[in-house]
């Protein structure tokens, strides 16, 4: 039984992770830094640039490939809209998956693992509390329409 739980989740504040993509923007390198945006039908009025969206409602199918295709990146950050529900659940299902995944059978060797040291994060206050900073930022952030986010969400 997996003793990761929402308690347990790491979580990254907006400034640190636009430094992050920043820093990878500049280095111009392949990126080490996925981000996993599991809005649904709430995912109109911007997104985080370089962002996956990958909706709620399809995660159960969707996380064995996921945890495949993101198996090289050092960092992977989860979100929804406020990083309350969708979020924190995307992010433990996630890490579950990957650990069964992870789990050494015969005959594999040590390139054949998914990086043990990634690290997961919950995108502190989501969406919300991103697009207040950068919203506008065209660095960070595509499709942000401000009408939208004027009164909040």
């Amino acid at each position: 039984m997996s003793t990761i739980s929402v308690a347990s989740l790491q979580r990254i504040t907006a400034n640190k992770l636009s430094q992050l993509l920043l820093a990878e923007q500049a280095a111009a390198t392949d990126p080490t830094v996925a981000v996993i945006d599991v809005r649904d039908d709430d995912y109109i009025g911007g997104h985080i640039k370089g962002s996956i969206n990958v909706p709620s409602h399809t995660l159960d199918a969707m996380m064995p490939s996921l945890v495949r295709r993101l198996q090289d990146k050092k960092t992977v950050v989860f979100h929804c809209a406020l990083s309350q529900q969708r979020g924190p659940s995307a992010a433990l299902q996630y890490l579950r998956e990957r650990d069964r995944l992870v789990k050494p059978e015969a005959g594999a060797t040590e390139s054949d693992e998914s990086d043990p040291n990634q690290l997961v994060y919950l995108l502190d206050r989501g969406f919300v509390g991103w697009q207040e900073t950068y919203g506008e930022d065209e660095r960070l952030t595509e499709g942000y329409n401000k009408e939208l986010w004027k009164d909040g969400y």
